[in-house]
C-alpha cells in the first residue's frame, strides 16, 4: 500500500507542484489549504507523513505541529517536514521544538525532498515492523587526545545523525563528570536531572534510568553530567559500567563522551565499550598524546581532522591508519555551539553535516572489532 502524504500549504502553485512530484513517486496525496483544515485532515486521513508550510491562514505551521503532537497518543508519531522560506537558525529551531522532525528551505530540489521523505518514512515505520529485532546495544566511547579537538561536537552530532538520519535509537552520555558541556551545547538548564540522580538511588535499574534521561529536541536521549564539579565525586568506577549494562537492552547505540583522564572511571567506561574513537587534530601535541594513549590502551576506535600536519604524515608518525576524516569546518561548528543548536539538527545538509553523516553511516554499517584502532579529527 502506498504511503499517504498530507500537504498543508495555501499556495495553489506549491500544492500542484508537490502533488505532481509525490504522485510521480507513487505516493497518495491529500491537500489542505490552511492550518485548521490541515489539523482536521491529519485526524481524518491518518497520513503517513505531513509536509507543513510555516506561513498558513488561521493556524500557522508551528501551531499545527504543536497541536498534532499534543493530540497524538504515546504509540503514534506522524513525521512532519516543515516547509519554510526562513533561513534563520532561530526559526528552524522553533519549528523543531514545535514538533517537526525535519525542515526544508524554499525553494528546494525535488530530489532532496524525496530523500528526506523516504528517510523519515523508514525511521517512523510502524513499530510492528520491528517486532523481534532487539536493540543493537552498541557502546561507543569518544575520547579527545587533548582539549578543544571537538570530541563533544562529534559525540553530539554523531548521535543525532545516527538517530535522525539512520533511524537508530540513541542514548548520549556526558561522561566528562566534572566539567561536562552537553547542557551548554544543547541549551539545557541546570534544573535537568543528571547521573547523580541515578547513583544516589538505592538501586540502579532500567525504570530509574528512564526517569532520569532527558529527551532532546532531536529525539536523542541524554544522560547529563553532574550540575556541579563537586558532585562528580559521587560517581564511582562501578557506576557507569552498571548504567551502560542497563542501557544496552534499551538502545541501538550508547555514545559516551569522556574526558582525557585515564582514571579508574574512564578505564571502566572503556572496558565496557565496544569501540573507542580517539578524536585528534594533526598537530604535534595531539600526535604525542595519541601515541601515549595507544601505548597505554590496547583497544581503541577511530575518526579524524585537519591542521598543519597532513594526514599521511600523521599516519607515519603513529604507524597506524587514520580511517575516518571529518571535515574541519570551524566556523560552522563554533556557530552551532554558540547557539546551542547542533549542526546535525539545523544544518544537516551543510558540508560539515554531510561529513558527519558519512561517518555515522560507516559506523552503523561496519561494526569495528574491539582490537582495531581508529583515530578521529575534527
Amino acid at each position: 500500500m502506498a504511503a499517504k502524504i498530507l500537504v498543508v500549504d495555501d499556495d495553489p502553485n506549491v500544492q500542484r507542484l508537490l502533488q505532481y512530484t509525490l504522485k510521480q513517486e507513487g505516493y497518495d496525496v491529500v491537500i489542505a489549504s490552511d492550518g485548521t483544515e490541515g489539523f482536521r485532515m491529519w485526524d481524518a486521513e491518518a497520513p503517513d507523513l505531513i509536509l507543513l508550510d510555516v506561513m498558513l491562514p488561521k493556524l500557522d505551521g508551528y501551531q499545527v505541529a504543536a497541536k498534532i503532537r499534543g493530540e497524538e497518543g504515546p504509540a503514534t508519531h506522524v513525521p512532519i517536514i516543515m516547509l519554510t522560506a526562513e533561513r534563520e537558525v532561530e526559526q528552524k529551531v522553533r519549528g523543531l521544538r514545535a514538533g517537526a522532525d525535519d525542515y526544508l528551505i524554499k525553494p528546494f530540489h525535488p530530489a532532496e525532498l524525496m530523500a528526506r521523505i523516504k528517510s523519515l518514512l523508514a525511521r517512523f515505520a510502524p513499530r510492528d515492523a520491528l517486532v523481534g529485532r532487539p536493540p543493537l546495544g552498541r557502546v561507543l566511547a569518544l575520547y579527545g587526545a587533548k582539549g578543544g579537538v571537538g570530541t563533544t561536537t562529534i559525540a553530539i552530532n554523531a548521535a543525532i545523525a545516527l538517530h535522525r538520519e539512520l533511524g537508530r535509537k540513541v542514548c548520549l552520555i556526558d561522561g566528562n563528570l566534572q566539567f561536562g558541556d552537553h547542557r551548554v551545547f544543547l541549551d539545557l538548564g541546570l534544573d535537568r536531572k543528571s547521573i547523580v540522580d541515578i547513583v544516589t538511588a538505592p538501586t540502579i535499574d532500567a525504570d530509574l534510568i528512564r526517569q532520569v534521561l532527558v529527551k532532546h529536541d532531536s529525539g536523542v536521549d541524554l544522560l547529563l553530567a553532574p550540575p556541579s564539579p563537586e558532585t562528580a565525586e559521587l560517581v564511582t568506577p562501578e557506576h557507569l559500567p552498571a548504567i551502560i549494562d542497563q542501557l544496552r537492552g534499551l538502545y541501538d547505540y550508547i555514545l559516551i563522551d569522556i574526558d582525557k583522564r585515564l582514571d579508574d572511571v574512564n578505564l571502566g567506561v572503556l572496558e565496557a565499550s565496544e569501540t573507542m574513537f580517539v578524536v585528534m587534530t594533526a598537530d604535534l601535541s595531539c600526535l604525542k598524546n595519541v601515541r601515549l594513549v595507544l601505548e597505554t590502551i590496547g583497544h581503541l576506535g577511530r575518526s579524524n581532522a585537519f591542521t598543519g600536519i597532513n594526514v599521511k604524515n600523521a599516519e607515519g608518525a603513529l604507524k597506524r591508519t587514520i580511517d575516518h576524516q571529518i571535515v574541519n569546518e570551524y566556523r560552522g561548528a563554533i556557530s552551532a555551539l554558540n547557539t546551542g543548536a547542533p549542526f546535525m539538527l539545523t544544518k544537516a545538509d551543510s558540508l560539515l553535516g554531510r561529513s558527519m553523516l558519512d561517518f555515522a553511516r560507516v559506523v552503523d554499517k561496519q561494526p569495528i572489532p574491539a582490537a582495531q584502532t581508529a583515530l578521529a579529527r575534527t
